[in-house]
């Protein structure tokens, strides 16, 4: 297990639980639970990026078990869902206090973990692979992506030739590990870095500046709304000491901010790294450094060390080459026996290579939009909407990854009805969803709703 061994050889790195300031250190954490290096089965690790989360996940990752890292505030019934379904060995959720067919084991002081009651093995679960990953974000039941040691190791060494670590760096896991975007930040930084702040605040509380004031952090990463939000702040009008650098994935920043943080940077001798990636990569697939934010907009940059990109000529879509290209995705527990890496990987996006190497993104092939660096499916928020909202049709639309827009025909439903349910079915502040009314839908000559041509109308609405 190639980053694990490479976690331990970083022999002075330490774990801080942020709240209390009790830190651990990486030769002690890592095996505090006492487990069986060769038991084998499936383990749900609900994440919410505090110590316990984090111990968890470096004993699990010593053993043969495959790990299922998901978001903690994952919807109960999603959570009923995935279970029902993969019906794993472990499930670690600090946030109940009992699982139906589970019981309550305590594995240390502070850990307690659900282990199935009668448990026996139902499929043998492919040796390739460690960490299943969602694609989805918080909408809807995730699909997983199947990653082995060797897919997170390979990417992690190819961010690892760009990004500026070093052992003193102070890194605050203030993006979910249950993303692939902040699993590749620990990963790496567990690699390199000399302490990790398990913390689950977010910018937007003053109780992160009071621990980046105490911790001293070293780095910040996030989606653009993060930097949307501290430029708001102000932040990028004064130094942060400790501060030496920034990354940055999950949608495109507008020019003027990225001029505001060009200009930072260089005032203040700070890094940036904007990155594009997906969780089907294993996390990073291309990186563009400080100097390249005065480019337009949609450029990723250059592909990582070890990987290219081409791009199909039919389609424009971009492809992606890379040995962390992941196994497949698992849709039920039978899915869990196989593990088929392609040779390259289709991402979805349409992009051109530009005179200067670097590529740009041009589109989207799916109708997948990425809200604050969430990928959200929109196919599936309108079937939600249907089976809550008594199958009445609704169009979702995306305005330009910052909103969703909900289009319904039915004049007697109540808006408020259409929000809330995304409010509590998807955690989406329903600020950031906008309905409108439409007397009926336009269809194309197949007889199905021209989403288009709707786009289109919405397009020029904005």
């Amino acid at each position: 297990m190639k980053i694990l061994e490479n976690v331990i050889a970083n022999k002075n790195l330490l774990f801080t639980d942020a709240s209390t300031g009790a830190t651990t250190p990486v030769g002690t954490l890592y095996r505090s639970l006492g487990l069986n290096p060769v038991e084998k089965g499936l383990i749900f690790l609900y994440n919410d990026n505090q110590l316990s989360s984090i111990e968890v996940l470096l004993n699990f990752y010593g053993t043969a078990h495959a790990i299922a890292v998901l978001g903690q505030k994952l919807h109960s019934e999603f959570k009923e869902r995935l279970e029902g379904e993969y019906r794993p060995k472990y499930i670690f959720d600090p946030s109940r206090d009992e699982v139906q067919g589970y019981s309550l084991k305590e594995f240390s002081e502070t850990v307690k973990i659900f282990a199935k009651e009668d448990y026996q093995p139902e499929v043998t679960i492919h040796p390739e692979i460690k960490i299943l990953l969602s694609t989805s974000g918080t909408t809807g039941v995730p699909k997983l992506v199947k990653l082995s040691d060797e897919n997170l190791y390979q990417n992690a060494i190819s961010i690892l030739q760009y990004m500026p670590i070093l052992e003193t760096d102070v890194v605050p896991l203030n993006v979910p590990i249950n993303f692939v975007y902040g699993f590749s930040i620990f990963t790496t930084n567990c690699m390199r870095a000399g302490r990790i702040v398990c913390t689950d605040k977010d910018i937007m509380q003053k109780a992160f500046w009071d621990e980046m004031e105490q911790y001293g952090y070293s780095t910040l990463g996030g989606v653009p709304y993060l930097y949307e939000n501290l430029n708001r702040i102000g932040f990028f009008r004064k130094n942060s000491a400790s501060l030496r650098y920034m990354t940055h994935t999950g949608g495109v920043i507008n020019a003027e901010l990225r001029k505001t943080i060009f200009n930072y940077c260089h005032e203040f001798e700070k890094q940036f790294f904007a990155q594009y990636g997906q969780t089907e990569a294993g996390g990073r697939m291309a990186y563009l450094t400080t100097d390249g934010l005065l480019e337009e907009e949609t450029s990723i940059g250059t592909p990582v060390n070890g990987g290219s990109f081409q791009i199909d000529p039919e389609t424009d879509e971009l492809l992606f080459l890379h040995t962390s290209i992941s196994g497949g995705y698992a849709n039920k527990l039978e899915d869990l026996s196989t593990y088929e890496q392609p040779r390259l990987l289709r991402t979805g996006d349409t992009a051109r290579r530009g005179q200067n190497g670097l590529y740009y993104i041009t589109g989207r092939i799916k109708r997948i939009m990425k809200l604050f660096g969430i990928r959200l499916n929109l196919d599936e928020v309108e079937f939600i909407l249907k089976n809550e909202l008594e199958g009445n049709t609704f169009v979702c639309l995306n305005s330009n990854d910052k909103k969703i827009i909900v289009l319904y025909d039915n004049s007697e439903i109540d808006p408020r009805i259409i929000t809330e349910t995304i409010k509590n079915k998807l955690r989406i502040n329903p600020q950031y969803v906008r309905t409108e009314h439409i007397e009926s839908f336009p269809l194309s000559q197949n007889g199905k709703i021209n989403y288009p041509l709707l786009q289109n109308l919405q397009h020029e609405n904005i």
